[in-house]
């Protein structure tokens, strides 16, 4: 009998309590060999429970951006590698040009975070332009709402009354969806934090040096743009900041730790920094149903507390003109939302294919979407496309979502040998992964000798062009330590978007509901590429006639029979698009030889 490992109503194993906000003008900069230091993982005390990461002046040359679409960003890339290894994997990401945010939180604390959505608003060239802007992240944390906002204003000293205008102006675009609507500020916690670009008044350049010298920092403070604009400036009113115990990060000389010897000798400023926000206890949040209120705001018990550990500068790190700040938090919940929407029960141990099954039930106030999907993670897992394989879940009983549901992985699917795995639960409407059970053991044989022959006897047939054609598997390193790596399915957490391109379930499918972005293509499915004329039948355990994600694309002006992916949707998606367009043009290629 399966065993549930994460039982419903079990609490998260830890309190999800301490959040750690890092931000750094990168400057253009290649990433450095090491940030442990920058995380602080180098050190005994507690490790963040999320970690929130905020760039700005990443390289966006047209050929860097393309490439980074295509592929994870080196900086993306450090971070995941960096955190995986304390058990953290990102939630989210979004970039707008240079400016790029990550959201990271303990594998523990993935079923509690829901409803993730990013903005993006530009204010570089009156808007027009993301060198300049807001990125941002928002999500309900154990049934608290919180937005993290990552900024980039303009710079120089004249430009005070344009940040405070950019910055409202960022406030007022970003309304994320759901209910009646809900901005920044409507959120129950705020996190601001980036390049702010405030500068320090009337004290010129030596004055200010001096001080810094002499550690006499609390005279820059009153002159601080910032503080002074928080006394008169209605926008940024209930914003708090920690006091400024580390010298200014702006501006030094790149490779050292000396302020600007330049022939523009930049005054040394504060222009990095990290505020957060409290909605007023009482004040009315946004217009949403009663469930969902219940489930993403807490106006209806306030009592959310914040307490600022650590406000520091990182002096260390030489690549950039700017140094890295980092803010450690701890927030106190006056209540905390901790069942999960979704309970898996799978056995302990797989060790034959007849054991890969996994019985789920669903919470009532989850609305499920046909785009749902159960992922079998490695341990490690860096995010949620990270998977070793996915299965659809199924909706025959969608008037009872109570009901207790069953899936089997195929045995083509399931990854061989022996290894730590975990399933999750992927809600397409919340973003988020709702339910994941603990590690369990799976040690599979290898291979039968059916499919080895078959398969075989397939790759003997197919020319070097076919195989061309044939889904490339990412080239994103697998999660797991160096030593056992396997190559990763999984896909850059940021990819293009498709414009340009319908997408379809394929005509002769049973379902007629939409489909998440796949996870992968399945040994059936490739079998189809290789032979279109063979029958469409859905691949073993899966009720799609093709894997999910494997869109049948039509030409521009032919609309889809049902509505088409959203953005997010997109996101998701585990194939690039420019290998689409690729595998297009091999196929006319090859249309062309044959005929």
């Amino acid at each position: 009998m399966p065993q549930s490992l994460f039982p419903l109503g079990s609490p998260c194993p830890t309190p999800c309590s301490r959040v750690c906000i890092v931000s750094w003008n990168v400057g253009s900069a290649v990433p450095p060999d090491d940030v442990t230091s920058l995380l602080g993982l180098n050190t005994t005390d507690v490790k963040a429970d999320m970690y929130i990461i905020g760039l700005q002046e990443m390289n966006s040359m047209i050929s860097k951006r393309l490439k980074d679409a295509l592929f994870t960003d080196p900086w993306t890339e450090l971070f995941m590698e960096t955190l995986s290894g304390s058990g953290h994997v990102l939630v989210t990401s979004e970039r707008m040009q240079g400016v790029l945010l990550l959201v990271f939180a303990q594998c523990c604390h993935l079923p509690f975070l829901r409803g993730v959505q990013t903005q993006t608003t530009r204010t570089g060239l009156g808007g027009y332009w993301g060198n300049k802007g807001g990125v941002s992240a928002r999500m309900a944390l154990f049934g608290h709402s919180i937005c993290f906002l990552n900024c980039h204003l303009p710079a120089h000293m004249r430009n005070l009354e344009q940040r405070v205008d950019d910055f409202e102006s960022i406030l007022q675009q970003q309304q994320f969806q759901g209910g009646g609507g809900m901005g920044v500020l409507d959120h129950d916690l705020v996190f601001w934090f980036g390049d702010l670009n405030f500068r320090i008044e009337d004290y010129d350049t030596h004055v200010v040096k001096s001080a810094i010298e002499s550690s006499k920092l609390q005279m820059l403070w009153e002159k601080d743009q910032l503080n002074k604009a928080k006394a008169c400036e209605a926008v940024l009113q209930g914003f708090q900041e920690g006091p400024l115990n580390f010298p200014p990060t702006y501006k030094f000389d790149v490779g050292t730790h000396t302020y600007d010897t330049s022939t523009k000798k930049r005054k040394p400023a504060w222009t990095d920094r990290v505020l957060w926000r409290l909605r007023a206890a009482g004040s009315p949040g946004p217009a949403q149903p009663p469930t969902v209120r219940r489930g993403l705001t807490s106006w209806l018990s306030p009592g959310l507390r914040v307490t600022q550990r650590s406000y520091r500068s990182h002096m260390g790190y030489t690549c950039s003109d700017h140094k890295p700040i980092s803010a450690v938090f701890s927030l106190q919940f006056p209540f905390k939302m901790d069942v999960p929407l979704v309970t898996l029960s799978v056995d302990k141990e797989w060790t034959k294919v007849s054991d890969a099954s996994v019985s789920f039930q669903v919470a009532s106030s989850l609305s499920r979407s046909t785009w749902d999907w159960i992922a079998l993670y490695k341990v490690g897992f860096r995010h949620p496309k990270d998977y070793a394989s996915y299965i659809w879940t199924r909706q025959e009983d969608s008037d009872h979502q109570s009901h207790e549901h069953k899936v089997t992985f195929s045995e083509e699917d399931l990854p061989k040998g022996s290894g730590e795995y975990m399933l999750g639960y992927y809600s397409h409407n919340l973003n988020s992964i709702v339910g994941l059970t603990q590690p369990f053991q799976m040690q599979l044989p290898s291979q039968s000798p059916a499919l080895s022959r078959k398969g075989s006897s397939a790759s003997s047939t197919e020319d070097d062009s076919t195989l061309e054609l044939l889904p490339p598997q990412s080239r994103s390193p697998s999660p797991a330590a160096a030593k056992t790596r396997q190559s990763s399915r999984s896909r850059s957490p940021a990819l293009p978007t498709l414009q340009g391109l319908g997408l379809r379930p394929r005509p002769h499918s049973r379902d007629t509901g939409p489909r998440s972005p796949s996870p992968r293509a399945t040994t059936a499915w490739k079998e189809r590429l290789l032979s279109p004329d063979s029958p469409t039948a859905p691949p073993p355990g899966c009720s799609r006639s093709g894997p999910p994600g494997t869109p049948v694309i039509e030409y521009e002006g032919h609309s889809p029979p049902m509505p088409a992916p959203t953005p997010a949707d997109l996101h998701m998606a585990p194939k690039a698009h420019g290998r689409i367009k690729h595998w297009l043009r091999k196929a006319q290629k090859k249309v062309v030889l044959t005929s």
